[in-house]
């Protein structure tokens, strides 16, 4: 550690009393813009982010809005479940991601990913600076953006990554420095609740915090002035997350998603996490949990049930992993901070100067600083696009399988693999599901994956039967494949290591086998990170 906790970041007493500061000078080039470069430059060059079937089916989605310049209410992209009730509640993400990838391509989804990671980096880092040195502050932030960066998807919670980040934040500070939440965050509120349905999230870390603010004031009239502080705030935001196309079914939904609990332990993400291998998530809980039984780390009753609640989500749903790493360095910040200066020791004038320096680069940067900042910026996007050009992940983009399909003039319903539904909407081809599990249910969800494993007698033969299907895209491993290969009544006409095409042998007119693209063996693409939980796929 680097010397004891003084100079411009803490002042004594900053924590109790709020009086936060930053004294320095503005740097020509500082930590935070370096983090936030290389963080820009993860992003541009990470495959997961173009590695999700529903990036697909939200940009989808998006262009059927822009086309009939309304939020869809019934489904018109499955023939399973032809008019059910769905309503697009991301839609502004949607509208956001058509627009950028019709007119940028799938390089501009890339660099919208790695900006919002960039941002979300950097606002953490000024935040830890002001409240810690900065060793300590790039240390923890090095350990959240790992648990950060394993769901930079293209997909509507990423875009409002710094939303949440900012809300949080704004809402810890306010309570240490006793004051009232600023009202532009209602802003920010009311645009969260038409990006991604984790608003309700943002609603309940702001009834938290203000329980956290009325309890920690002590005594009656201080409490009383904090319900005039936040109470007005509470109810307005109240307001703003009813301003959406569900209005208040849009604060249930998160409860109805809860409850599905067949399609919860289908999908992936929503899985509990495998701690056989080491990942960031188990660390950062390990070192909370050591901090805390051995009474260094110091949390309010308010915000330790805060941080429990946290811990809880991600240890049930590994999609939440992130969600730790967004926000627990801001209710932790305080206390770890604490816990570095009760343990902090002076060193000698070498370690004193290194403190210095360190502190001065914490600082915030120059104008000049940002200016050459954006420059990098934009030049590592450029080189990026030239040299490693964005693509979506071959493993949910059955592209050549789809065109093998269309080679043979048949028509019919499809039955596919959950991670394929995206590009099938994608292309305009109804789908028997797809990523909206919470719209198809637990009951569709189990019947599909019961058809894909063969797990009943019979499951596939009825499941083709009910739906009609007229040909199947199926991942090459998945059972039901191999039974497909045997039944007279249909026909393999293409395999690859992405997908096998089925089709009903009465559907397929006279065509010449050269008509037909030939199988191909490409090599074994990544996993991911959204699929069902199926040899096939995980």
């Amino acid at each position: 550690m680097l010397g004891s906790m003084t100079g411009a970041y803490v002042a004594p007493g900053a924590l109790e009393t709020g009086a936060l500061q930053d004294d320095t000078q503005p740097v020509l080039f500082s930590f935070t813009l370096l983090a936030g470069l290389i963080a820009f430059a993860v992003g541009l060059n990470t495959r997961l982010v173009l590695s999700d079937a529903d990036s697909y089916w939200h940009i989808a989605v998006g262009r059927w809005m822009l086309e009939h310049r309304t939020v869809p209410v019934r489904d018109v992209f499955s023939h399973s479940v032809p008019g059910i009730p769905f309503t697009a509640h991301e839609w502004l993400s949607e509208l956001l991601m058509a627009r950028v990838h019709d007119t940028v391509g799938w390089q501009g989804l890339q660099v919208m990913a790695a900006l919002s990671f960039a941002f979300v980096i950097m606002y953490m880092l000024r935040f830890l600076f002001a409240r810690m040195e900065p060793l300590h502050a790039i240390a923890l932030a090095t350990v959240c953006a790992s648990m950060i960066v394993t769901h930079l998807l293209a997909r509507p919670h990423v875009i409002v990554w710094p939303i949440t980040v900012v809300w949080t934040g704004t809402l810890v500070q306010a309570v240490e420095r006793r004051t009232r939440p600023p009202w532009w965050l209602l802003a920010m509120l009311l645009l969260w609740t038409n990006l991604h349905a984790s608003f309700t999230l943002g609603l309940v870390f702001a009834g938290a915090l203000a329980l956290e603010a009325f309890w920690e004031a002590g005594e009656r009239d201080a409490r009383w002035h904090v319900v005039r502080q936040w109470a007005p705030f509470l109810a307005l935001a109240a307001l703003c997350v009813l301003c959406n196309p569900r209005g208040v079914y849009a604060i249930t939904h998160a409860l109805s998603v809860m409850r599905l609990k067949a399609t919860l332990a289908l999908v992936a993400e929503w899985r509990s996490a495998d701690f056989h291998h080491m990942q960031p998530f188990l660390v950062w809980t390990i070192a909370v949990l050591l901090l805390a039984f051995t009474g260094r780390l110091r949390l309010t009753l308010f915000r330790a049930f805060f941080v429990l609640g946290l811990f809880y989500l991600a240890l049930k749903h590994q999609r939440y992993h992130s969600l730790v790493g967004l926000v627990s360095p801001y209710l932790l910040a305080g206390p770890l901070a604490a816990v570095a200066r009760a343990h902090a020791g002076t060193g000698g004038s070498d370690v004193d100067a290194l403190d210095r320096l360190f502190r001065k680069l914490a600082s915030r940067a120059g104008a000049v600083g940002v200016g050459i900042a954006l420059l990098l910026a934009v030049g590592l996007a450029w080189f990026s696009a030239r040299v490693n050009p964005a693509r979506p992940n071959v493993i949910v983009t059955p592209e050549r399988a789809l065109a093998a399909f269309n080679a043979t003039g048949a028509l019919g319903n499809v039955f596919n693999t959950y991670s394929y539904g995206g590009y099938l909407i994608y292309r305009g081809v109804p789908v028997f599901f797809d990523g909206r599990g919470d719209m198809y249910g637990d009951a569709l969800m189990t019947e599909a994956s019961n058809a894909s494993e063969l797990r009943t007698d019979r499951a596939l033969q009825k499941l083709l039967a009910k739906y009609r299907i007229g040909w199947t895209l199926l991942h090459p491993e998945s059972p039901a494949v191999q039974l497909l290969d045997f039944l007279p009544e249909w026909k393999r006409v293409y395999g690859d290591s992405v997908a096998v095409v089925h089709v009903r042998r009465d559907l397929l007119p006279a065509v010449s086998p050269a008509s037909l693209p030939a199988s191909q063996d490409t090599a074994q693409p990544t996993h991911p990170t959204k699929s069902l939980v199926l040899p096939a796929t995980r």
